[in-house]
C-alpha cells in the first residue's frame, strides 16, 4: 500500500496538496450546521428563541452549508481534472512500453485491457487518493467531537458504532482484495485470447474462462452485500441507542433536547463518511492490486525507459 501511495505522490504531488487542504477545511466545517441546529431546537423547546435570533441562526446555518458547498465543488473538480490528466499519462506510458517492447501480436489484447479499462481505473482513483480520505476522516472526528463535547456518553456511542466497523471490513478485504486479482487475470488472459488470431481453435477455454470471471464476480458480491448488511445493522444500533439513551437523560434534566437532535443528526452525518470510508478502502485495495498488475505487465528495462522519456516530455 506504501510503495501505491508514493507512486502517486510522485506524479501529483504538487495538486495533491492543494485538495488536501481543500479536504481540511470542507472536514472542519462539518459540525457547523449541527451546532445552529442544537442552538434552534433548544431556542424553540425553552421559549428563549426570538425571531429575529432565529433569522441570524438560519442565516448562519446556510452561509456554512453554502460555502462548504462550494469547496467541495472546487476540490471535486481539481481531482477530476487530475484524474483525467494520469489517465491520459497511463495510456502514454502502456502504448510506449508496448511499443518498446516489439509490439507483439499475443500481447496485444492484454495491452488493449489495460488501455482502455485498467488506466482508467486507476487514473479516476489517483484524482481522489489523498483529499477524499482526508476530508471524509476529517468529518468523522470534527462530528464525534462535536457529540462528544456536548455530551461525553453519546459520543462514546458514536465511537462505538465505527470501530466494530472498522475491525469488519478489514477482515473481509483481504478476500476481496484476492477474487479482484483473480478477475483481473482471468480477463486478461482471455481478451489476449480473443484477439491472438486463434479464438475459434480457443472457444471451450474461453467460455471457461468467462465463467471463472462470473464466478469470481459473484463470489466478491456475496462477500460485500454480506459485510454491507452487517455495518447497516451497527449503524441503526447506534441511532436506537442514542434515542434511548438521550431521552432517558432528558427525563433525568441531565441534558436538553437540542443536544439529543443534534447527536441523532451528527450520526446521520456520521454514516456517509463511514460508508465512504470503507467503499474507499476496499477501492484502494482492489485498485492496489491492479496497479501492481500494470506494473508488472511489462519489463522493467522497458517500463523505466517510457518513464523518463515521458517527464522529459513534460519538462
Amino acid at each position: 500500500m506504501l510503495q501505491f501511495y508514493l507512486a502517486i505522490w510522485r506524479v501529483s504531488a504538487g495538486r495533491q496538496v492543494v485538495l488536501i487542504l481543500l479536504s481540511i477545511v470542507v472536514a472542519g466545517l462539518a459540525a457547523a450546521p449541527l451546532s445552529f441546529q442544537k442552538e434552534i431546537v433548544n431556542g424553540l423547546t425553552d421559549g428563549s428563541a426570538s425571531k429575529d435570533h432565529l433569522v441570524w441562526l438560519c442565516g448562519g446555518m446556510m452561509a456554512v452549508i453554502l460555502v462548504s458547498l462550494a469547496l467541495k465543488w472546487l476540490m471535486g473538480f481539481r481531482a477530476n481534472i487530475l484524474g483525467e490528466d494520469i489517465i491520459r499519462f497511463l495510456r502514454r506510458y502502456i502504448f510506449g512500453v508496448y511499443t518498446a517492447t516489439g509490439a507483439q501480436t499475443e500481447a496485444t489484447g492484454q495491452t488493449v485491457a489495460m488501455i482502455t479499462a485498467e488506466a482508467e481505473e486507476l487514473g479516476k482513483f489517483v484524482g481522489s487518493a489523498f483529499s477524499e480520505p482526508v476530508v471524509q476522516l476529517g468529518t468523522l472526528i470534527s462530528v464525534i467531537g462535536f457529540i462528544a463535547s456536548t455530551q461525553p456518553k453519546l459520543g462514546l456511542i458514536a465511537l462505538l458504532i465505527i470501530l466494530p466497523q472498522v475491525v469488519l471490513v478489514l477482515y473481509t478485504q483481504s478476500r476481496v482484495n484476492a477474487l479482484v486479482s483473480d478477475r483481473v487475470k482471468i480477463l486478461r488472459r482471455a481478451t489476449g485470447h480473443v484477439t491472438s488470431g486463434e479464438a475459434a481453435e480457443l472457444e471451450h477455454r474461453i467460455l471457461e474462462e468467462f465463467d471463472d470471471i462470473y464466478e469470481t464476480r459473484r463470489r466478491v458480491f456475496h462477500w460485500k452485500l454480506s459485510t454491507k448488511f452487517l455495518l447497516s445493522a451497527l449503524n441503526g444500533a447506534g441511532t436506537v441507542a442514542v434515542l434511548m439513551l438521550g431521552s432517558a437523560m432528558v427525563i433525568r434534566g441531565a441534558t436538553d433536547v437540542g443536544t439529543v437532535v443534534a447527536a441523532v443528526m451528527g450520526l446521520g452525518r456520521l454514516q456517509a463518511p463511514t460508508a465512504f470510508l470503507i467503499a474507499f478502502y476496499r477501492q484502494v485495495s482492489a485498485t492496489r492490486v491492479k496497479y501492481e498488475l500494470l506494473r508488472d505487465a511489462f519489463p522493467e528495462k522497458e517500463r523505466r525507459a517510457v518513464l523518463d522519456k515521458l517527464r522529459s516530455r513534460s519538462d
